[in-house]
């Protein structure tokens, strides 16, 4: 099956003893251990409970905000920002950090190339960096939002130039990123006309019109009528 299952990543620090279940194209490879990496559960500090800091250079939302734009607790919210502040005292993530956190997940590929596009996906108002209500309001629909919010947050990162559409050739650079990614643990063993192949048949299976491009429409109605796609959206439910 050309929609196969989404891939179990390890943790940053676990063996990675045995090959990766083979790609899912549709939803994005994100290991459970980079959600956690944002993650402390130390004492909450007074100085946390309205997410702001003095010495940081921008400052968050207001945690009522937040809440009400996100799916997560007052007290997940600070943990969130603890750990975010911890790694981006600025309060700004740009795309050279954001690549450089990532590829610690993925250390027998490289994964620079996709971890731009996901920068891009996370980066909502396309100004170069993550803030830290970026981040969470991501995490939240990744994490918690229904399927057609995850569905249309995917649909987000392949649009890669952002006009509504997916093409062919936007399918193919996310999809050859994933495989230089994935490196030599993706099962079966990748070929190189593999991301191709891959592309050419998922394509034709959500290119209902043949139009030559996907629209949100197709995407989430071909996602939705997959078993193996569903299933994949499943594994960050309930991780925190």
């Amino acid at each position: 099956n050309v929609l196969s299952p989404h891939p179990v990543l390890h943790p940053i620090n676990s063996p990675l003893s045995r090959p990766l279940p083979s790609l899912s194209l549709c939803f994005p490879p994100l290991p459970l251990s980079f959600f956690f990496f944002f993650f402390t559960f130390s004492p909450i500090d007074s100085s946390d409970s309205d997410l702001e800091l003095s010495t940081v250079r921008h400052q968050p939302e207001g945690l009522e905000q937040l809440q009400a734009q996100t799916k997560f607790t007052k007290k997940e919210l600070q943990s969130l920002y603890r750990g975010f502040k911890n790694e981006c005292p600025s309060g700004l993530v740009d795309e050279e950090t954001f690549k450089t956190i990532y590829s610690q997940f993925f250390p027998q590929g490289d994964a620079t190339t996709y971890a731009h596009f996901l920068f891009n996906a996370f980066d909502l108002d396309r100004n170069g960096s993550i803030r830290f209500e970026d981040f969470v309001i991501g995490l939240s629909v990744l994490l918690r939002g229904s399927v057609t919010e995850k569905l249309n947050w995917a649909f987000n990162l392949y649009d890669i130039n952002k006009d509504g559409y997916i093409t062919k050739e936007e399918m193919l650079l996310i999809m050859k990123s994933i495989y230089d990614m994935m490196g030599r643990y993706t099962y079966p063993s990748v070929r190189d006309e593999a991301p191709s192949e891959h592309v050419e048949k998922f394509f034709q299976k959500m290119d209902r019109n043949r139009d030559g491009v996907v629209t949100i429409e197709e995407f989430i109605e071909t996602c939705q009528k997959d078993e193996n796609i569903m299933n994949s959206m499943q594994l960050f439910e309930n991780v925190i």
